[in-house]
């Protein structure tokens, strides 16, 4: 039997000057966890309510198509630039102060979208709902923060089970609520429910001590020096960004794909499948309980092979007749979909063991990371349903999905072995 090599800690990164206290046992309650899973949920919901109300957007003449177009696209940009440039503050200052700032910036977004009689303002609030929706990413590093270090995994996933339910659903339901009363009661529903939450929170969260009293330059410069003094860091994020870029082209090219032959099924039945994507991220809390007993990198290989697998089943299901080619294909979202979020939690596992004064950057890089897979497979998906149909995108996420166990594998290789002095629970490959 091969004798392990002990391996050496991983260098701490020159990003902090405190080493936070512990968090009190009694602060993480299964309230305050169900708080902010449903808080992250209606949070990170608000990119995504405009994108089915773009019809009806036109249809009141408010814009052309093409400039409508600009609406969930500046979302999206504002979302990716609160992501890079403010959630690293979470370290700088207090997470909870920073929360409620940010809801309460994104209650006034939301009721001045809500208001707006024109494009151009319409489009300014767009850009700052993105922006302040990223309250949702300083919620979860709030939440692995206050978990006990052997149930960080289960919490966080919990946690992330309502942003990816708001994620999948948020479409569902503006679409519902837009046809019966509006589009305008969505974004005051929006706002309502964010102020609720605000209210829980500034009673229910408690305050966290910052953990670095670095200058934001020197805090933006300590993402790079946490890429490089992290090899689990750089393998997360390449792993996650390479099935965020299947997940992306999926989902950017269903509906297009499911309106054209043979299949010439409404948006409304696309949107649909939402529901069977949110069966699979209902798995994150178990992905999150393996991934504390049996390591967080055996839970991500595990995600991406059943990634892989069931983006394989959808190309070769495009080959059947259709309606068991529908059958096939939503066997596949709920299957994939489940691969994907599975993934997320173990990355995010170990990315949260690695550096507790940090937790805020490292979840900024590792977010940065996705959004830059998912804006790739968005592009990559539009180009090869256009050229070469839907097995070609499916056939592309089989890719991205082996492509990112290849990842895991390698950086597996790497750093086989724990150190003696390190818990158990924290990732080393």
């Amino acid at each position: 039997m091969k004798a392990a090599t002990m391996q050496l800690p991983q260098t701490p990164p020159l990003a902090s000057t405190k080493v936070p206290a512990p968090p009190p046992a009694h602060t993480l309650s299964r309230q305050l966890v169900f708080l902010m899973a449903v808080s992250v949920g209606l949070a990170v919901a608000c990119i995504y309510y405009s994108q089915p109300m773009l019809g009806l957007f036109v249809a009141n003449g408010i814009g052309s198509p093409q400039e409508i177009g600009w609406i969930p696209t500046l979302t999206q940009l504002g979302y990716a630039g609160g992501l890079l440039f403010l959630a690293p503050l979470g370290d700088r200052y207090n997470r909870k102060t920073i929360i409620l700032v940010k809801g309460s910036m994104l209650v006034v977004c939301l009721l001045g979208f809500a208001a707006s009689t024109g494009l151009p303002v319409m489009l300014l609030t767009s850009l700052f709902i993105g922006a302040c929706a990223t309250m949702a990413q300083d919620i979860v590093p709030a939440a692995a923060s206050l978990a006990p270090e052997n149930q960080r995994g289960k919490i966080v996933g919990t946690v992330m089970t309502g942003l990816l339910l708001g994620i999948l659903l948020s479409r569902v339901i503006s679409g519902i609520v837009a046809d019966a009363v509006g589009w305008r009661y969505v974004f005051l529903l929006a706002a309502f429910s964010i102020m609720a939450c605000l209210l829980a929170i500034a009673r229910g969260l408690p305050s966290f001590t910052p953990t670095t009293e670095l200058s934001y330059a020197k805090l933006m410069k300590s993402l790079f020096s946490l890429l490089g003094n992290y090899p689990a860091l750089r393998a997360a994020a390449l792993a996650q960004g390479l099935i965020s870029a299947g997940f992306s082209a999926f989902w950017s090219t269903l509906a297009v794909m499911l309106h054209a032959a043979p299949f010439h099924l409404s948006s409304s039945a696309a949107g649909a499948f939402g529901l069977a994507g949110a069966a699979g991220a209902l798995a994150a809390p178990f992905a999150g309980k393996f991934a504390d007993k049996l390591g967080a990198p055996h839970v991500v290989r595990f995600g991406t092979m059943i990634t892989s697998g069931f983006f394989l089943l959808m190309t070769l299901g495009s080959q059947l007749d259709p309606k068991l080619a529908l059958i096939v294909l939503v066997i596949g979202t709920v299957g994939f979909d489940l691969g994907v979020q599975v993934s997320l939690i173990g990355h995010q596992t170990i990315v949260y063991s690695l550096d507790a004064s940090a937790r805020s950057r490292l979840n900024a890089v590792l977010l940065s990371s996705m959004f830059i897979g998912m804006s790739a497979g968005s592009i990559a998906g539009a180009m090869l349903l256009a050229s070469w149909g839907w097995a070609a995108v499916t056939l592309f996420g089989t890719f991205c999905g082996c492509a990112a166990y290849l990842v895991r594998y390698i950086h597996a290789k790497k750093h086989r072995t724990r150190s003696p002095v390190t818990s158990p629970k924290i990732p080393s490959v």
